[in-house]
């Protein structure tokens, strides 16, 4: 069949790799693509958020699925979009409806749902501009540090983890009243904080059954040590050392169980991903209990590159299950191996930074993967930067320590101008795995 990726980045083009790899796709288009993604099948000029121009190319190439990479299309409807189409209503669409998009559209919304649900989460509250002075009040009652989250989606930057209270109070007027992050912060959550390690699990669902994805843990800060400003993620690891059998139950029954069973029991069309963003919090008995800090409605980025490499499946064969709802009965193998990815970022990133410097070093690569994220090719042929996030580098190996090696000496032996990385990437997890 003829297969549509929407999407741009270094998520998309470990989707992408994976589906190209199976006998069941006959084109494989990626609308808009990067340069890595060119190798896999054709680069399409069409915004991710431009439906009638996605619905018109569908309909003339011949497409019958189409995955969803990245969540602003989700949120903003597009399977809604081809739901209410008759051309359209047959093509697999892989992503959820606008209303299960909400789960990662509205922090709100995502909240509510735990607790209709029972699903373990941090207690929290929610303010708009008009409570303002009682969300002022509630954070005085609260120990640091003060969690602020927008409602909304906001490219990744609108969660604020803040150690003093004046500092929260400023932030809190400064997302509702200074629309600090637009509409996105027209309301704001202010959550707990919980105390523990952060790690991601993916969930593939066709509303009623599931297949749970390999663990990983990104990182987010751009300095070494967990330090400097929050990015996209500058490198993951799968699986996560301490997410053995008896936690993983733990995630299964008391949040991935509730979750699905929840959505189904309330109507609401889901077929694609959820991401599980969870905090491992020791309990009373010593061992970790799994609480959810957020949902989101895809894979993330970049663990969907330490992910999807170790999945032996036919991806093409799970989504045709998740579409047609017989995701139950496709069995769903995984490498043992374990997966570690480093992303290579232009100079300033996660602020102001350079596009178009020429990369070299890409030919010298024999042991790892490089996922392109923000790249393209000039008219020269060269390929140069063209975002923040330029590379990922993922090595699969039998353990961690090999693979972060390998990966680090492939990032090292990749040049442009101003080049950055992080070498200290799944470094806690190794001394987590010694100590056990």
């Amino acid at each position: 069949m003829n297969i549509l990726l929407l999407g741009s980045g270094g998520r998309e083009h470990a989707i992408a790799a994976s589906i190209a790899k199976s006998a069941k796709c006959s084109k494989l288009f990626i609308a808009p693509g990067n340069a890595g993604t060119s190798a896999c099948g054709t680069n399409v000029d069409l915004k991710v958020d431009d439906f009638e121009g996605i619905g018109k190319f569908v309909l003339e190439h011949d497409v019958k699925m189409v995955v969803v990479g990245p969540e602003a299309p989700l949120v903003a409807g597009i399977a809604d979009y081809f739901a209410n189409d008759d051309r359209l209503q047959n093509i697999a669409m892989i992503g959820p409806s606008a209303q299960g998009a909400q789960l990662e559209g509205s922090k709100d919304f995502a909240k509510m749902f735990m607790q209709r649900m029972g699903i373990p989460t941090a207690e929290y509250k929610t303010f708009t501009k008009e409570t303002l002075k009682d969300g002022l009040k509630f954070l005085s009652t609260l120990q640091p540090p003060y969690v602020l989250k927008a409602d909304g989606l906001a490219a990744g930057k609108g969660v604020l983890i803040l150690d003093k209270l004046k500092d929260a109070k400023d932030s809190l007027k400064e997302m509702l009243e200074g629309a600090k992050f637009g509409d996105a912060s027209s309301r704001v959550v202010i959550e707990q904080y919980l105390s523990g390690v952060e790690l991601s699990v993916f969930v593939l669902t066709d509303g009623k059954h599931y297949k749970i994805l390999p663990s990983a843990k990104d990182y987010k800060r751009i300095g070494e040590g967990d330090t400097g400003l929050n990015t996209g993620g500058m490198g993951s690891v799968s699986p996560v050392v301490f997410a053995d059998k008896a936690f993983m139950h733990k995630v299964e029954h008391r949040i991935v169980q509730p979750t699905v069973r929840g959505l189904h029991k309330e109507g609401i069309d889901y077929k694609g991903f959820i991401f599980l963003g969870l905090m491992a919090v020791r309990g009373e008995d010593g061992t970790l209990d799994p609480y959810v800090i957020e949902y989101n409605v895809r894979m993330g980025d970049p663990e969907t590159e330490s992910v999807f490499p170790r999945i032996k499946s036919d991806v093409v064969d799970l989504f045709v299950s998740t579409w047609n709802g017989t995701l139950n009965n496709v069995q769903l193998d995984i490498d043992e191996r374990s997966a570690a990815c480093v992303m290579l970022t232009a100079e300033g990133y996660p602020e102001s930074y350079r596009k178009g410097d020429t990369i070299s070093g890409l030919d010298d690569i024999s042991k790892s993967i490089v996922f392109h994220a923000g790249t393209k090719l000039s008219p020269s042929g060269n390929i140069v930067t063209n975002g923040g996030r330029v590379l990922c580098v993922t090595t699969l190996s039998d353990n961690l320590p090999s693979a972060l090696l390998h990966s680090l000496q492939a990032a090292e032996s990749i040049k442009w101008k101003g080049r950055y990385y992080r070498h200290d990437i799944g470094q806690d997890l190794l001394k987590m795995s010694i100590e056990r």
